[in-house]
């Protein structure tokens, strides 16, 4: 890539760190009130709460790299948090097809259009930042090539 954007759009920024907080909230729910979060499931039973502790270090992981990402304004490390989220949801959608359960089928969905918008709106930005600076490296090229005919006819003539 040839430049590198200085900055994203705010209402990136805002969005990540939602998601970030959002992912930290679950953690910490799935660590203090699993109840809440896994209606489901019998959490008096031998290895859940293993399972849970696994579920919630991987959602605190998330948030934090998020966070980080959002924190720093990385433009790589937001495109990879948010190919993550995007396989993650897409496996909960999986999930909740085979569970049938509509709930999770719904939400697995509005959260996949969520981080394909936010992956094709990184994306987008990168490519608008390459085609402006092709455009004025062009532009330059253009304008060096002009001189530089002036300064060859100017030679000429004298």
């Amino acid at each position: 890539m040839a430049t590198v954007l200085k900055s994203l759009p705010k209402w990136i920024l805002i969005v990540s760190g939602i998601f970030s907080l959002l992912e930290i909230m679950v953690s910490l729910l799935l660590c203090f009130s699993p109840q809440s979060v896994a209606e489901n499931v019998d959490l008096t039973a031998k290895g859940v709460n293993y399972l849970i502790y696994m579920w919630a270090a991987r959602q605190f992981a998330l948030g934090f790299i998020l966070g980080f990402a959002t924190i720093k304004r990385s433009i790589p490390m937001l495109t990879i948090s948010y190919v993550f989220l995007l396989v993650m949801f897409i496996g909960d959608f999986i999930i909740g097809v085979i569970q049938n359960e509509n709930s999770l089928i719904i939400a697995a969905l509005v959260m996949c259009i969520i981080s394909s918008a936010m992956l094709f709106a990184i994306i987008s930005e990168i490519i608008f930042t390459e085609i402006v600076f092709i455009w004025r490296l062009m532009y330059n090229l253009f304008q060096i090539m002009k001189h530089s005919r002036k300064l060859i006819v100017q030679n000429l003539t004298s």
